[in-house]
């Protein structure tokens, strides 16, 4: 997990761009350039966004983000997430989350999950992970429309 920089919004659109990523997420057309610079302008604006490389070969495979970290909740989420196709399966979504959730873990007790309620592939990621599901909500998303999300928690 590295920061992530404006300068690498080509090298982290080269992995974005593929729709089959997006088919199940709540915005489906984030793999167009237009539409993935609004996210990416998110991820930054957010101030807790990495790219995800592999580490052996330094590619970008990826992002997630910390993001809306409540002090007087002692909580904060994790999401935005996704990965190359070449990534799937493999477990590197759960290698990623758990470095996130410890290093949270360090400073909170409460983690919060924000699914697309369309998305099963993610929701069933959030199972294996030992998330529980809390409820549903609607996510205001930054400069889309907002969208139904399931909520999930990880507890310290």
């Amino acid at each position: 997990l590295e920061p992530l920089l404006p300068i690498y919004f080509n090298e982290l659109y080269t992995v974005a761009s593929d729709p089959l990523i997006w088919e199940q997420h709540p915005n489906p057309n984030r793999y167009q350039k237009e539409v993935f610079q609004t996210f990416f302008e998110g991820a930054i604006t957010s101030g807790g966004a990495f790219i995800i490389r592999n580490a052996d070969t330094g590619k970008a495979v990826g992002s997630s983000r910390f993001y809306d970290y409540s002090r007087i909740n002692d909580e904060i989420k994790i999401g935005y997430t996704f990965f190359s196709r070449d990534c799937w399966g493999k477990g590197i979504n759960k290698e990623v989350k758990t470095l996130m959730l410890n290093y949270a873990f360090i400073y909170v007790e409460l983690v919060i999950f924000h699914v697309g309620a369309s998305n099963i592939r993610s929701q069933n990621a959030m199972l294996q992970l030992g998330a529980k599901k809390i409820g549903e909500e609607m996510v205001a998303y930054y400069n889309e429309p907002d969208r139904l999300n399931f909520v999930y928690e990880m507890i310290r």
